[in-house]
């Protein structure tokens, strides 16, 4: 019985070690390749479409928009906030449920890796997978691939593709007012035009372009230089 279970844990053992190999192997193909495609596109009910722009090639007021609407702590931490999920974990236990607390990180390796939803053990990956993002790739990376890879609209995927849709226009000529448009709809890509702001909408994308004033047009240069 003894040896029937050390078996077990060794082959358990051989499989988890395997797949986070393969797991270190793929990061470090895509920190340099970009995505062919992610678990949420695969999952995606609607046609995708999606057009990669390297971060160099954008507006600096593009990341800049993303961050401040998103994640503005996210130069400092290392992948998870934990002010944010300090806060989430609150407000669940006040029963409103699991909400919130995801980094532009925990957003980045969840759109590649995982699925929608709100329970412990996907947060918990995601975390993890964070994690593994910030040592691997750094900010510049994980900024890069997140505005690649996220969902503005129904099957429409990174600010290039979502820009030609809205706007008729590359990434790379976005206005300011247009890149706070683009970020305001990340919360709820499929319900929001940035074309057809409702009041709450319009209020929340002079919000998002204060932040940016506030944070000022020098706040990514570590990061992205």
């Amino acid at each position: 019985m003894a040896k029937r279970k050390q078996g077990i844990f060794k082959k358990a053992w051989t499989i988890l070690w395997r797949a986070l190999l393969l797991l270190i192997l793929v990061l470090l193909v895509f920190r340099f390749i970009p995505p062919p495609t992610t678990a949420f596109m695969l999952q995606s009910p609607y046609p995708v479409t999606q057009d990669w722009i390297s971060i160099d090639k954008l507006p600096p007021y593009m990341p800049l928009a993303v961050v401040a609407s998103e994640d503005q702590r996210f130069p400092n931490h290392f992948g998870v906030d934990f002010t944010a999920i300090s806060k989430a974990l609150d407000q669940y236990d006040d029963g409103q449920g699991l909400r919130g607390a995801s980094t532009i990180t925990q957003q980045t390796a969840k759109n590649l890796f995982l699925w929608s939803g709100r329970s412990f053990i996907r947060k918990g990956l995601e975390a993890g997978f964070a994690v593994s993002l910030e040592t691997l790739w750094g900010k510049k990376r994980i900024l890069e691939v997140y505005l690649n890879i996220a969902e503005f609209g129904q099957g429409i995927y990174g600010v290039e593709a979502a820009s030609q849709h809205y706007f008729g226009r590359s990434a790379s000529k976005l206005t300011e007012n247009q890149a706070a448009r683009l970020a305001i709809m990340l919360p709820s890509p499929r319900t929001r035009n940035p074309n057809n702001l409702t009041y709450y909408l319009r209020q929340r994308v002079a919000w998002v372009e204060q932040q940016m004033q506030q944070l000022g047009p020098d706040y990514l240069k570590p990061i992205l230089e």
